[in-house]
């Protein structure tokens, strides 16, 4: 540390900061080498995947409601009647199925009503509602 005078003869000091942020640079750059060094695992040999799909059925159910008024489960076309009976067997299945509801921006209110009243009619509780976010 160095004193030094300004043009009125009052002396204050002045700090070289370098030399700390050298240090500090050079003590981070050991911290990350030693930390990275540290992070090593076991070497194990791990097991293969099937490429076969899984034959367990999915937990949820997925009802879509296009915009022509048209009720699908799964992806597959079903009528209000139909969607009842296997609603009540995937119900009777697992108890607490989850349902969501996805409908077309263009459907008819009274399309997802329907398909409402059908799922309130089997005992579903569970029950979402598929939206998008809007853009701004």
């Amino acid at each position: 540390m160095s004193l030094k005078a300004d043009s009125e003869g009052k002396t204050y000091d002045d700090i070289n900061v370098t030399p700390m942020v050298d240090l500090y640079l050079v003590l981070l750059l050991i911290f990350i080498i030693m930390t990275t060094a540290g992070i090593q695992g076991v070497k194990v040999n791990l097991p293969k995947a099937s490429n076969t799909p899984s034959l367990a059925k999915p937990k949820m159910k997925a009802i879509t409601v296009n915009n022509e008024g048209k009720v699908f489960l799964d992806t597959f076309p079903v009528s209000l009647a139909e969607l009842e009976t296997k609603l009540q067997a995937a119900k009777a299945a697992v108890p607490d199925l989850p349902v969501v509801i996805k409908g077309d921006s263009l459907t008819q209110y009274q399309g997802i009503m329907d398909v409402l009243n059908v799922v309130g009619k089997v005992g579903i509780t569970q029950v979402g509602l598929a939206t998008k976010t809007r853009d701004k």
